[in-house]
C-alpha cells in the first residue's frame, strides 16, 4: 500500500504535448524572463554602487602611492646625480628604488604614414595581405559541379578552402 501512495504523490515532468501545454510553456518562459529581468537589474544596480564606492575609496590611496613614488623618485635622482654608479639601487627594510638607463627605441606614432613610406620604397616584405573574408563571402555562390556541390567566385571559378555547409533546421523561441 505504501509503494501505491508512493507513485500516486510522485509527479510526472512537465512535457509539451499539445497547444494548451504549449501556450502554458510559453507563459512560463515569459515569466521567468521578467523575473530574470528583475534580478539583473538588482545586480547592475548594486555593481554599479560597489565600482563607484571602489572607485572613491581607492582615489586616495592611488595618489597617495603616485605621490610618494615620485617623492622616492626626485631623491634617488638627486642621489643618481651624486654618484651615478653606487646609486643604481636604494635599498631599505622596507623597499627598492631602482634607477635603469632604457636605450632610445622607435615608437609608432602614424600608421599611415609609414604604410606610404613602406609602400613608396618598395619595402613589400613588411606589408602583410589579410583576408576581407566578409567581403568575399557575400560575392561567393553555391554552384553543382559533377554531382557535388561546390563554392564558387564571381569569376566562376572553384574556391579551395571554403566548404558548402548543409542546410539544416534552427530553432528559436521568442516570447511575447
Amino acid at each position: 500500500m505504501n509503494e501505491l501512495k508512493k507513485n500516486e504523490t510522485e509527479k510526472k515532468p512537465f512535457e509539451v504535448t499539445d497547444f494548451g501545454s504549449l501556450n502554458y510553456a510559453f507563459k512560463k518562459i515569459s515569466e521567468l524572463k521578467g523575473k530574470e529581468q528583475e534580478v539583473q537589474s538588482n545586480v547592475d544596480t548594486e555593481l554599479e554602487r560597489v565600482i563607484t564606492w571602489g572607485e572613491r575609496e581607492l582615489a586616495p590611496i592611488r595618489n597617495g602611492i603616485k605621490h610618494f613614488e615620485s617623492l622616492i623618485e626626485i631623491y634617488h635622482s638627486k642621489k643618481l646625480e651624486e654618484n651615478p654608479k653606487e646609486n643604481k639601487t636604494i635599498s631599505t627594510p622596507y623597499g627598492k628604488a631602482r634607477a635603469r638607463k632604457v636605450k632610445e627605441t622607435t615608437e609608432e606614432t602614424d600608421r599611415n604614414a609609414i604604410l606610404q613610406h613602406v609602400q613608396a620604397s618598395g619595402l613589400d616584405d613588411y606589408i602583410l595581405p589579410k583576408l576581407a573574408w566578409g567581403e568575399l563571402k557575400k560575392s561567393l555562390r553555391i554552384a553543382e559541379v559533377n554531382g557535388e556541390k561546390v563554392v564558387v567566385d564571381e569569376l566562376g571559378q572553384v574556391v579551395e578552402g571554403v566548404a558548402v555547409k548543409p542546410e539544416s533546421i534552427s530553432y528559436s523561441v521568442e516570447v511575447e
